[in-house]
């Protein structure tokens, strides 16, 4: 019988897989903190099930290096949204 980490680590991987979901979207669609996702992820999945860790770190690794660019896109619109409403 699997723990209920156990159990909840394999879904966060099911997740990540699935849909390419950052660390954070993750956290927030469990209701659980970024630093159980990350340490679920990164220490006990290659435990449970390495092959599915290996799918899910590849992942992982993308959204690390795009994740410069996801920021930049986010500030972009915050300031295009104040000049819209400051000028409005």
């Amino acid at each position: 019988m699997k723990s209920y980490i156990e159990e909840r680590t394999i879904e966060l991987a099911n997740t990540i897989a699935e849909t390419k979901c950052t660390v954070r979207d993750c956290a927030k669609k469990f209701g659980i903190s970024k630093s159980t996702v990350h340490k679920d992820i990164t220490e006990r999945l290659p435990k449970i099930n390495r092959r599915l860790w290996k799918d899910v770190h590849k992942i992982l690794l993308e959204n690390k290096q795009e994740r410069h660019i996801r920021g930049g896109i986010a500030t972009r619109e915050k300031y295009k949204n104040q000049l819209t409403i400051d000028n409005g």
